[in-house]
């Protein structure tokens, strides 16, 4: 084989390597980014969860104010109290979804990098 047979040889060899190493990190990356979608995901559902739950809360306490009962009236107190808690646990469920978001932005920067510096590696060792 002359000098110009094995370089071609050489080359293609590289970028059937560099192919599979490429299909490697699409699967990796696209499992990755499912998991970070169900994560994100899961969050949203539970938030749209308590929304809705207060929803039908505040109406309970319009038509319980509407009606000017005293004991509906007095029932609007623990309807309230419920609201509010539901509040509090969606700001915990935002501040749970933005630390998870940030973490999985965080990881996908290192993976990311992690995967540039070994394919530098591997390019340069050639």
């Amino acid at each position: 084989m002359d000098a110009t047979s094995q370089t071609l040889t050489k080359l293609s060899d590289i970028s059937k390597h560099r192919l599979n190493v490429d299909e490697f990190n699409d699967v990796k990356e696209q499992e990755y980014d499912t998991e970070a979608w169900e994560t994100l995901s899961k969050c949203f559902r539970e938030v749209q969860s308590v929304l809705d739950r207060n929803r039908i809360l505040i109406q309970q306490v319009n038509e319980n104010h509407q009606s000017m009962l005293p004991y509906n009236l007095v029932k609007n107190v623990a309807l309230i109290r419920d609201i509010n808690h539901n509040i509090s646990k969606i700001s915990c469920l935002y501040s749970d979804l933005s630390v998870n978001f940030c973490n999985i932005v965080h990881q996908r920067r290192a993976l990311d990098s992690m995967e540039s510096k070994n394919y530098n590696g591997k390019a340069e060792r050639r």
